[in-house]
């Protein structure tokens, strides 16, 4: 039903600002959109990855439910996982419309939202209407454009959101707040996740949401190497690899590819997994990756997996693809692990560097 669904109203949607039809999105969600649940996930996929059970690796990247409307929705299409946000802790307008575009004949998308966001109040209330209902739902936390003191918003935005996390992540990389990625530089970065730990630690009386740092794929070696070695250090509990990209592939042939912003999609893909590979080289192993960025297939979250990612998310291929492409990745991944004698997804994690 999803797939046909989406096949009758995609020719619709691509006549309408990609921003109004991710609204459109959402809101559909909100209202019960049709949708069957799917068959129970292949066993080989169930993973436990910083100490939460899921039963697949595949999860839904933080920029579609920015506000926290519909994760349960979005949990019901199939998804293992689904991050929110990225929420800021006051509500803030983002940038000028238009910032959001498609690259068809790309198959990528360019934004430059600027963290657009309700604030963390109505996210929260939200995120408490839901306790009990089950499945792992992430928030990813950001600053507001206009504070000076970067790390006390994120402090803000961790205390706050970690008694309803199912974990927490700090957006260091986003390319539209001014500002932003500075704080993936080495000491920057070392003072806000031992703040941010601190946060966590007195917002939470019980067992503490695991707590990750998103990364760009922009960084070069030195700086994926002080990324890794700050969060050994400090002890958080995983790394997103990776945000959008500044980056502009000479191969784009949308009208689109000069626009400002993050890119994202299928152009994103040898990049990302390129700097995954690199980050898990760098940390051995030792701290568990998530892999973002240009996953349209089973064989590419099997790529992101092979690279070393624990889990793996995606987003901007539901644009092209619709929502039934969960289902698909899952299956194919399913038998790739299998086709290569993989009783579960952690034995395949890394495999490329051994």
């Amino acid at each position: 039903m999803l797939d046909t669904v989406y096949r009758a109203l995609k020719p619709g949607l691509r006549h309408l600002d990609p921003e109004t039809a991710h609204r459109l999105a959402v809101k559909a969600l909100a209202c019960g959109l049709p949708l069957v649940r799917p068959a129970a996930d292949d066993t080989i996929l169930a993973c436990r990855v910083f100490g939460l059970g899921m039963p697949n690796p595949i999860g839904l990247a933080a920029g579609f439910d920015k506000n926290g409307e519909v994760p349960g929705a979005l949990l019901r299409i199939g998804f293992g996982h689904v991050e929110i946000g990225t929420v800021t802790p006051q509500p803030q307008p983002g940038n000028p419309r238009p910032r959001l575009f498609r690259l068809s004949e790309d198959e990528a998308v360019i934004n430059r939202y600027g963290f657009n966001s309700e604030g963390l109040e109505p996210l929260l209330r939200r995120m408490a209407a839901r306790r009990g209902q089950g499945g792992t739902v992430g928030i990813n936390v950001g600053k507001n454009k206009e504070t000076a003191d970067e790390v006390a918003d994120f402090v803000t935005g961790i205390r706050a959101a970690a008694p309803f996390a199912g974990y927490l992540v700090i957006n260091v990389s986003s390319p539209n707040t001014p500002g932003l990625r500075d704080l993936q530089r080495r000491e920057s970065m070392e003072r806000l996740l031992r703040a941010a730990l601190q946060a966590r630690a007195e917002a939470v009386s019980g067992p503490a949401p695991p707590l990750l740092v998103k990364l760009a794929p922009d960084l070069d070696g030195e700086g994926l190497a002080d990324a890794a070695e700050v969060a050994l250090s400090t002890g958080i509990d995983g790394l997103i690899m990776g945000n959008t990209t500044i980056s502009r592939p000479p191969s784009l042939r949308s009208r689109h590819r000069s626009e400002a912003g993050g890119l994202s999609g299928r152009p994103l893909f040898e990049l990302s997994t390129r700097r995954l590979g690199e980050l898990y080289r760098l940390t051995g192993g030792r701290i568990p990756l998530v892999g973002v960025g240009g996953v349209a297939s089973g064989k590419d979250a099997y790529a992101k997996i092979r690279a070393g990612a624990s889990l793996v998310q995606l987003y901007s291929a539901l644009v092209f693809e619709g929502p039934g492409l969960v289902g698909r990745i899952k299956r194919d991944l399913a038998g790739l692990l299998r086709r290569d004698g993989w009783a579960s997804v952690a034995e395949a994690v890394g495999a490329d560097h051994r």
